[in-house]
């Protein structure tokens, strides 16, 4: 067996240690008699074992990978995708031992299963750096930016089930509608792996030829049927879908149109749950988080951003900007990506302003948490898919 071949079947394990964790999570949360809380406990220990062997084995994933390129596993959506699901693992378990909250494996451990499967949409073949990727400065941004951002979404992960707990769903009000919102946008995410997996099976390819943002003649080929056109575009593959508009070389068309479809398979898949079981998902879910302690929630969501805010500053701005000089010769340059890196920040230091100065806490701290949790997953998807630019290899 092949390194390549290894890292793959560790990942896959990884993935299956994850989602019978999940379950084990579900399992451990205490009731109020002996024999309940005792046999959660027990199924507690058995999802947390589980949990870091899960771990350990995308571990293993990430540095047979890296042994095998020759560099760290970040440089494509596929690479940094996988390492952030693993980083949100580790930072669940960190929080974990220092807290013993097992609700939040419940929220924590299916976020990562669906960062996997996103993931694994993509292409997952090894393919050589380009010249402003070969640099070490590279590895440390990406690694400490990321780590930071999984910290961050630990935060969200405490929040969401803050506002699980404290919201009631069976009011009609501004709360729940948001809270059912975010439950559709998580639904969303199994649309895109759903609308790929459908495409791929039935083998959709088709070719266009456009004049990308260099103004220089491309060929790109589309896996699902094209809603958009790239700029100035020409049909290379017959009998297939025709792009019903044409979209400036600023917009990547062929990444919007899986969006699109994503967003359709999501809200379809959405539609079939709500009648299927007559009920709004952040409802299914409220009953695992009924004991739990609102005030803890509050806390284990403050702390985190605590902790991850000065690393994410280190990743995602200073050590960013020290390799974006040595990449392109100039420490900021206004990069789509670059900018929503500094809405990240000034949207966190904002909230720990908010929380220092004017005492936010409870739902006002839960509700920040889960947007700027949004905001990550924006970058990671609209920002990284659609918008043009220097991160457009990503």
């Amino acid at each position: 067996m092949s390194l390549i071949d290894l890292s793959g079947n560790l990942l896959y394990v990884a993935f299956i240690c994850y989602l019978i964790g999940t379950f084990a999570f579900a399992g451990s949360i205490k009731e109020k008699n002996d024999t309940a809380a005792s046999r959660a406990d027990k199924y507690g220990k058995f999802a947390i074992v589980l949990t870091i062997i899960g771990f350990v084995a995308q571990l293993g994933y990430f540095i047979t990978r890296w042994i095998y390129t020759g560099h760290a596993p970040v440089s494509n959506m596929f690479e940094f995708t996988t390492a952030f699901g693993m980083f949100i693992v580790l930072s669940f378990i960190i929080i974990y031992f220092m807290y013993k909250v097992s609700v939040l494996g419940v929220v924590a451990l299916p976020i990562a299963l669906l960062i996997i499967g996103y993931a694994a949409m993509f292409p997952s073949e090894v393919s050589p750096l380009v010249p402003s990727l070969q640099s070490h400065w590279l590895t440390i941004h990406v690694i400490t930016a990321a780590f930071g951002q999984s910290i961050f979404a630990i935060s969200a992960v405490a929040g969401l089930a803050y506002l699980l707990k404290n919201v009631d769903m069976s009011k009609k009000s501004r709360e729940s509608f948001w809270l059912e919102t975010v439950m559709f946008c998580c639904v969303l995410v199994v649309g895109f792996i759903v609308a790929t997996i459908t495409f791929t099976a039935m083998d959709y390819k088709a070719e266009f030829e456009y004049v990308d943002t260099l103004d220089n003649v491309s060929t790109t080929t589309y896996n699902m049927p094209a809603l958009f056109g790239m700029n100035e575009y020409k049909e290379l593959t017959e009998n297939k879908m025709t792009p019903l508009v044409e979209l400036p070389a600023l917009i990547d068309a062929r990444k919007l149109t899986s969006v699109v479809w994503s967003v359709l398979f999501g809200t379809i898949l959405y539609g079939l749950i709500r009648l299927i079981f007559r009920k709004k998902v952040a409802t299914m879910l409220q009953p695992l988080v009924r004991r739990v302690n609102s005030t803890l929630l509050d806390e284990i969501a403050y702390r985190a951003i605590l902790i991850a805010f000065p690393i994410f500053t280190l990743g995602a701005l200073i050590f960013a900007m020290i390799w974006a000089q040595k990449a392109w010769g100039r420490f900021w340059g206004w990069d789509p990506k670059e900018v929503w890196a500094l809405i990240t920040w000034l949207f966190y230091a904002a909230f720990l302003h908010l929380r220092l100065s004017k005492g936010w806490e409870g739902k006002k701290t839960a509700w920040l948490t889960v947007i700027g949790f949004v905001i990550i997953i924006f970058n990671l998807v609209v920002v990284n898919l659609v918008i043009a630019g220097l991160h457009s290899y990503a």
